[in-house]
């Protein structure tokens, strides 16, 4: 990738909502340049979408947690993420090496509602879970260190 199209990802990775005119200004081309550089990264999936930053303490989910699944039985079709959809409470959805087949991202209002949770996701997906509470969160969504090709 071009170092222009880097410093590009970079502008918008901090501020999504950057205007093709700062983001112009910023990388030093016409905003039109600019513009036809953003659709070609978002075409060749460099640039996946946009997103807001919430507040989660606002919207009343103050409780997060990390959720370790492994099946029962190793052995079973390995369809957890599929399963487990449908739980609007859980944020991302990770495969993982090790014991663990996989990290879930929960947030939810009270650890009554995370108990409720836990619940449904051993149910739905036959899975056994080891759970950790965050207690803080100094930083999270923190931009991609975007580095230069090596030469």
């Amino acid at each position: 990738m071009e170092e222009v199209d880097r410093a590009i990802v970079a502008g918008l990775t901090a501020d999504g909502r950057m205007s093709y005119t700062d983001l112009a200004e910023k990388v030093g081309l016409s905003v039109s340049a600019v513009h036809q550089r953003v659709r070609r990264l978002e075409q060749r999936g460099v640039i996946t979408g946009y997103t807001a930053r919430v507040s989660y303490d606002a919207l009343e989910l103050p409780l997060t947690a990390f959720v370790a699944v492994r099946p029962f039985d190793p052995s079973q079709p390995d369809d957890a993420p599929e399963r487990l959809a449908h739980l609007a409470e859980i944020e991302s959805c990770y495969s993982v090496a090790g014991e663990d087949f996989y990290l879930l991202l929960v947030r939810v209002a009270s650890p009554a509602d995370l108990e409720r949770v836990l619940q449904e996701i051993r149910t739905s997906a036959n899975v056994t879970t080891r759970t950790t509470v965050v207690l803080s969160t100094p930083y999270e969504g923190r931009p991609p260190r975007i580095s230069r090709d090596p030469d």
